[in-house]
């Protein structure tokens, strides 16, 4: 894409036609279909935002700004009514994009402008103008062809083509090239073409190559109108018929230089921005990597250039040396980096890095150790009373245990403070909280070898980098906690995250014990299933075809057999399993039920083949509990996700059976908490109806459900009592009239009613619920029983979809979230008291509300009584919590 000729000297403004891009990006990317993980949809803004950063990337102009149109008539609609009235209708998918693109526009601080009744062509051609005239050259970037009649020796139409990267250059030279035409003509050319984007008609029988050749030859359309009679032939008659048609696209077609646009040019430059606030939005966006990094690399850093050149003084401790530096070490808290790799309950530490407090730090190599040295080495890191840091501290923790040392004194986690701090955030990476909270930019040091850039060709380079990682986590240690403290965080690193952190990290070196054989024949069978309905699906219908294929799956049922449509998608008809349990019920047809049952015996030994490759050398398997990724602080599990294992159906149950109790240890103990977010809703909403429901000593389902239909509890029957449980839990999730109906399959309006009754008995939790929202909307956060924020900015957000998103959170938050503080609270009494008794007993897994012991001989009893007392005794609740115990040799035995 060659560059005009212009002026490197000349101020260069770069204009932007916001919603043709904007539109442009969305169909580029619709088949991506980016969406973030709460439902809304992202590919317009991340096109848009690619294409921004790669105009001004590759143009590197003085000034910018871009144009929107707006949704008032413009003075073309008042002389042609139906001046772009053949437009579709939005897309739903686009809806609400446009406000997160101005959000995103102000956030960098470039200038938008829009005025009533003009378009942004209007507004550009404006600016270009001005510009021009001023000395400036112009680069506008745009989808309409409208805009080649501004191109001139200073402004210059980048037209975009195909995608978001791909456009072509237009300057006088290139406009006369494409079109024989100079940039004057063009829109006497577009007059007699017409523009069926924005209704405006053409000549029938008249296309391009005669519209030029009418321009080339007359000079301009005002000639050729004067002219008409020399136009022989049938296109003549035609042009002589539709002379009104041409001269009033000529009006339309021209654009306005005199917009009243009141942004003076040497206003738009961009302004400074704030990494943390584009950080922000990038987090709620959920856009990461690559697109994020190259916005910062292009727009530059924000407001302050973060620190590149900082050095700490660091020594390389060889061998006999460590005990000594250590020993000299003043008090207060260490920094503390690894090297190394850690995961699946174990790992290796290579070397690591201490940063002291009087802001020196030390490298150790722990492959050189002298015995001296390890013994310091090991005494310093154990010693409760040398408060450490450490970055994400469990996976080095499991490591340093698996050579024989022990971490102990860990006063700050900066990965759980950052995000006790934020917990909305995507990424709690170091680099990345560097920057945000210090300033300092790691990633600068690093090249893709792994050296160390700052220090140069030093051989020393690997050693200074981890001594200068140990210094930001002492540095960035001291201010998430002052940040924490302003928002009320730090008794939940201190006293809930930080010690449950060496809860997780035993449970997870423990691991759980397996049978490898069951598995084994296990997946075996569900891999036999899933073949037998491959084998039945291709029967049905006759011939073969890959069922995993929706696009042939769509063609097999909605063209070969002609069955019922489903929901409409951008492929075609939707194939989900929803879709496909409605189209079972509306046909005769086996194939739909069918599928249905293959994509469950493919998911099942999915499930059963990750499990066997997780199996350790010590026949258990050992999964990561997660702390900082869901933003209600529930803990999640990878590797494998022990959460995803399905248990509401018989043969999802099958699975469990697989978890066994170790050699040595005499049975498997499973605790949970019976409905503990209805008993947190009651206890918050302090409704006296919900809570006695919970003390009637009835089924509590059935008890609230007879309230509401004033009926004997014995009178519910099995619907009715279905009913009030899709309320009872539901309500807690922002559940909608459209959401109820679809769970319980009836009309919208029963739906309705049905919440309305609810809430005629149990008005203390309508009132709650509208509280809760109305508080964090006031706020901009939720809170949960134990001080656990949730930041929800959108509550106030222009855009509808993402503030009922926001809404519906800042109902489940503080519920959903304050049973996850009770659970963790629990877990860490209950460890607590295993080690105060003196039991060999221990806690392996956490899933949900579900605790899962291996239980030593001899101690099944005291065990039971110590894992419900604790439990119970975790948090007060105006409704008391209740904990189900079971027992078995495996997990599905242990079940209640």
């Amino acid at each position: 894409m060659p560059k005009s000729e212009v002026t490197p000297s000349r101020p260069c403004l770069l204009l932007l036609d916001g919603h043709s891009l904007a539109y442009r990006a969305f169909y580029a990317l619709k088949d991506a279909n980016l969406m973030t993980s709460d439902g809304q949809h992202t590919e317009a803004v991340y096109g848009f935002t690619s294409m921004l950063t790669n105009v001004l990337r590759d143009e590197r102009p003085t000034h910018v700004a871009v144009a929107f149109d707006r949704s008032e008539p413009t003075f073309r609609h008042e002389e042609y009514a139906d001046y772009k009235a053949n437009r579709s209708e939005t897309p739903e998918d686009f809806r609400g994009q446009m406000q997160l693109i101005f959000e995103l526009l102000d956030t960098l601080r470039i200038p938008r402008l829009s005025k009533a009744g003009f378009e942004a062509d209007d507004i550009i051609a404006t600016l270009a103008t001005r510009a021009a005239g001023q000395g400036m050259n112009v680069l506008i970037v745009t989808g309409d062809r409208d805009a080649l009649q501004l191109v001139n020796e200073h402004v210059t139409v980048l037209m975009t083509r195909r995608g978001i990267s791909d456009m072509t250059r237009f300057t006088p030279e290139a406009v006369e090239e494409k079109y024989g035409l100079t940039p004057v003509q063009y829109p006497d050319f577009a007059a007699l073409r017409g523009d069926p984007s924005d209704n405006l008609l053409s000549i029938p029988g008249v296309g391009e190559k005669t519209a030029a050749k009418w321009v080339r030859e007359f000079g301009t359309l005002t000639a050729l109108v004067d002219r008409v009679d020399e136009v022989k032939g049938k296109v003549g008659d035609k042009l002589r018929d539709h002379v009104a048609q041409v001269l009033m696209n000529r009006r339309l077609t021209e654009l306005l230089r005199d917009v009243p646009v009141e942004a003076e040019l040497g206003e738009l430059r961009q302004g400074a921005w704030e990494r943390e606030e584009v950080n922000k939005l990038f987090d709620t966006l959920q856009i990461r990597g690559e697109l994020r990094e190259r916005v910062f690399k292009v727009l530059g850093t924000g407001e302050q250039e973060p620190d590149q050149g900082f050095e700490v003084e660091t020594v390389i401790l060889g061998p006999d040396r460590v005990a000594g530096w250590l020993a000299a070490m003043p008090e207060g808290r260490a920094g503390l980096a690894v090297k190394g790799v850690y995961g699946s309950g174990t790992g290796r530490i290579d070397a690591l890095a201490v940063a002291s407090p009087d802001g020196t730090a030390a490298h150790i190599d722990l492959v050189k150790l002298t015995e001296a040295d390890e013994a310091a080495l090991r005494a310093w890191l154990a010693d409760e009373g040398r408060p450490k840091a450490v970055h994400d501290a469990k996976g080095p923790m499991l490591a340093l245990w698996a050579q024989g040392m022990d971490l102990r004194g860990l006063s700050c986690d900066t990965a759980l403070a950052a995000y006790l701090a934020m917990p909305g955030q995507r990424t709690f990476a170091l680099e990345d909280l560097a920057r945000r909270y210090l300033n300092r930019d790691l990633r600068a040091e690093e090249e893709s070898s792994g050296q160390a850039a700052l220090f140069g060709d030093d051989e020393d380079a690997p050693a200074k980098d981890l001594a200068l990682r140990a210094h930001v986590v002492r540095e960035l240690a001291e201010a998430l906690e002052r940040f924490l403290t302003g928002r009320g965080g730090t008794q939940l690193l201190d006293d809930v995250e930080l010690p449950l952190l060496t809860v997780l990290a035993e449970m997870e070196r423990a691991g759980i014990a397996v049978d490898s054989t069951y598995f084994t024949g296990l997946e075996a069978e569900f891999g036999a299933a899933v073949k037998h309905a491959v084998e039945e699906a291709h029967r049905s219908v006759g011939e073969q075809f890959n069922l995993g294929s929706p696009k042939q799956l769509q063609e097999i049922l909605f063209t070969r057999l002609n069955l019922p449509k489903t929901k409409k998608i951008k492929t075609g008809y939707s194939t989900d399993a929803d879709q496909l349990a409605w189209l079972a019920t509306q046909t005769e047809h086996e194939l739909p039920t069918i599928m249905l049952r293959h994509r469950d015996q493919q998911k099942l030994r999915t499930t059963v083949e990750g499990l066997i490759k997780e199996i350790a050398d010590d026949g258990r398997i050992h999964t990561t509990f997660n702390q900082i990724i869901a933003a209600t602080g529930r803990l999640s599990s990878e590797k494998p996700n022990l959460q995803n294992i399905p248990i509401r159906t018989a043969e999802g149950r099958r699975i469990r059976q697989g978890f066994t109790v170790g050699e040595g240890y005499e049975t498997l103990l499973t605790a949970d908490y019976s409905q503990i977010e209805l008993r947190i809703m009651a206890h918050l909403s302090g409704d006296e109806s919900l809570i006695a429901a919970f003390e009637s000593g009835h089924d509590f389902h059935k008890a609230t459900a007879a309230r509401v239909f004033d009926l004997p509890p014995e009178q519910i029957d099995g619907e009715l009592r279905a009913r009030i449980k899709a309320m009872n839990y539901g309500l807690a999730y922002g559940l909608s009239d459209f959401g109820l109906s679809g769970q319980l399959n009836i009309p919208v309006a029963e739906a309705r009613a049905l919440k309305e009754e609810y809430f005629q008995e149990f008005g203390g939790v309508r009132d709650f619920l509208h509280a809760i929202v109305a508080q964090a909307r006031a706020d901009g956060y939720t809170e949960t029983i134990m001080g656990r924020r949730r930041y929800l900015p959108d509550l106030t957000s222009d855009n509808r979809q993402r503030r009922e998103m926001a809404e519906r959170m800042a109902l489940n938050a503080p519920i959903q979230g304050s049973a996850a503080d009770i659970i963790k609270v629990a877990m860490l009494h209950v460890h607590q008291a295993i080690r105060e008794e003196g039991l060999a007993s221990r806690m392996l897994l956490q899933v949900h509300d579900e605790l899962v012991f291996e239980v030593a001989p001899g101690e099944l009893e005291a065990l039971r009584q110590l894992v419900c007392d604790q439990m119970n005794a975790a948090y007060h609740l105006r409704v008391p919590l209740e904990v189900s115990v079971g027992v078995g040799r495996t997990w599905e035995d242990a079940g209640h």
